[in-house]
């Protein structure tokens, strides 16, 4: 590693940005601004606009070199660092513009190819997560860890959905095969703060199909440096461009891949309850 490319004088910094650009998210969500349309259900909101424009501007001013990929559009590509932003400035935009208070802004710091740095504010609950590739986890600034859980059957595990084309995404048929072998699978709407409730030992596990950069860059490495593990949903290594994240504690990560190896084969799957069934009995 260069001199100069340790995570930990920009975690301080990221910090501050990232609590400035809540502060801007509650105000918007307080007075429930309208939003719009960018696909077919995709949502798009003054808000999410002037908090990007607020977290790019920060870091061009502590950092004038960065590449900054941001999930509004910006593409910052100096081609003279090795250091790249991945920023969310508001993850949960459907709920954010509903009014439903589970929200946050995500920035994720990658340096030659790896997570180095990440922070996560959620504005809503005033918790600001951090981690440093080699320092640990940390919740407004103590240290976090992931459960100690040790199997599917005792666990509370969460997922999401994509916000259009959700029948073309087939997470719904994991989604119940998974909610009938645990406690239960939460879907919150926010995967930066799954991700985030995993390293903290709230949830046990987390997966999702096709995510983006920006979505999963500080949450996956708040759950390493937490004590976890995140992979593919066949076990191999996860990346920041790929398009399956599960991450656990680590201790029910491979009951997780043979899991979703036998629903992809098929095999030994729970058949859903008939509603006729249950229809004609109401009947009676």
């Amino acid at each position: 590693m260069a001199p100069d490319s340790h995570p930990k004088k920009f975690v301080p910094t990221a910090s501050a940005i990232a609590r400035e650009a809540g502060v801007l998210l509650m105000d918007f969500f307080e007075q429930r601004i309208s939003f719009e349309y960018k696909g077919d259900a995709d949502l798009v909101t003054e808000a999410d606009r002037a908090s990007e424009k607020l977290i790019v501007t920060r870091i061009r001013e502590a950092w004038p070199s960065h590449e900054i990929v941001g999930e509004e559009g910006t593409r910052h590509n100096t081609g003279t660092s090795a250091y790249r932003w991945y920023i969310d400035p508001l993850d949960g935009t459907t709920n954010f513009a509903h009014g439903y208070p589970v929200f946050c802004v995500s920035m994720g710091l990658e340096f030659e190819g790896v997570m180095r740095a990440g922070v996560l504010f959620d504005p809503t609950r005033n918790e600001l997560f951090a981690a440093e590739r080699g320092c640990g986890a940390t919740l407004n600034g103590k240290p976090i860890h992931v459960s100690r859980t040790k199997t599917i059957a005792e666990s509370i595990l969460a997922t999401g959905f994509p916000s259009h084309k959700r029948h073309k995404n087939p997470n719904i048929h994991f989604y119940h095969q998974l909610t009938l072998r645990s406690h239960g699978v939460r879907r919150a709407g926010s995967a930066a703060l799954d991700l985030a409730n995993v390293a903290s030992g709230r949830y046990d596990g987390f997966w999702e199909f096709n995510l983006n950069s920006w979505d999963t860059s500080a949450g996956t490495l708040l759950v390493e440096e937490a004590g976890g593990r995140v992979t593919r949903f066949d076990g191999s290594p996860w990346r920041i461009d790929s398009k399956e994240t599960l991450a656990s504690n680590g201790l029910l990560h491979e009951e997780l891949i043979r899991n979703f190896q036998e629903i992809f084969a098929g095999r030994g799957l729970e058949d859903l309850p008939s509603v006729e069934s249950y229809a004609h009995g109401r009947d009676k």
